[in-house]
Parts: structure tokens; C-alpha cells; sequence
């Protein structure tokens, strides 16, 4: 059985910062590519960032040259440094991983969520 755990979400005013984090636990074999999603109130859950396993990024247009995405593979975690918070970043932020297990295979998994509320 694989977890995603989330941490460092909550309430910060605008032009603050926030890192959040992840750790996949579990029989794990190894993870491809990870990521962060959010999901604002009735709108639908979107990719902020991404990394592989090899370090390559990717990131939607509007958190460019704000949030950081990094890894530590040793640690099965990842991290988002989130930096020049605005009002619109406000969403429940979910952790992705594509794991592989001995058992399943590759399968897609998903953290529980962590609010993050931008607001002064």
C-alpha cells in the first residue's frame, strides 16, 4: 500500500510564502513523475508543477518564476516553495506521484490535500 502525505498548507497574506510538502510511503519500487494540483471552489483541479524523476520541470503560466518545484529522491518526497503569494493561488493543493509497486505496477496516486488560503 502507497500514502501521499501533505504538509505546510494554511493561511498566509499576500506576498507571503508557503512551502508545502510530500512524502510517498509504502512498498514503493520506484516514482516516476510527481507533482502538485489544485483545485479552487467549483472550478476543476489543474496541474501548478511538475518534476521527473531525472529533475525536469514544468509549471503552469500563471505561478512561472514564483513557485519551485524540487524532489528528494532519497526521501520519496517533493516539495513546492510557493513565493509572492496572490489571492487566486487560495485552493486545496494535492500531491501526485506516478509509483510503481512490485504488486500493482505503475499506478497514478494522489495526497488527501492541503488548503492553502491567501488572504489579508
Amino acid at each position: 500500500q502507497v500514502q501521499l502525505v501533505e504538509s505546510g498548507g494554511g493561511l498566509v497574506q499576500p506576498g507571503g510564502s508557503l512551502r508545502l510538502s510530500c512524502a510517498a510511503s509504502g512498498s514503493i519500487f520506484s516514482i516516476n513523475a510527481m507533482g502538485w494540483y489544485r483545485q479552487a471552489p467549483g472550478k476543476q483541479r489543474w496541474l501548478v508543477a511538475a518534476i521527473t524523476s531525472a529533475g525536469n520541470t514544468n509549471y503552469a503560466d500563471s505561478v512561472k518564476g514564483r513557485f519551485t518545484i524540487s524532489r528528494d529522491n532519497a526521501k520519496n518526497t517533493v516539495y513546492l516553495q510557493m513565493n509572492s503569494l496572490k489571492p487566486e493561488d487560495t485552493a486545496v493543493y494535492y500531491c501526485n506521484a506516478l509509483i510503481t509497486t512490485m504488486v500493482f505496477g505503475e499506478y497514478d496516486y494522489w495526497g488527501q490535500g492541503t488548503q492553502v488560503t491567501v488572504s489579508s
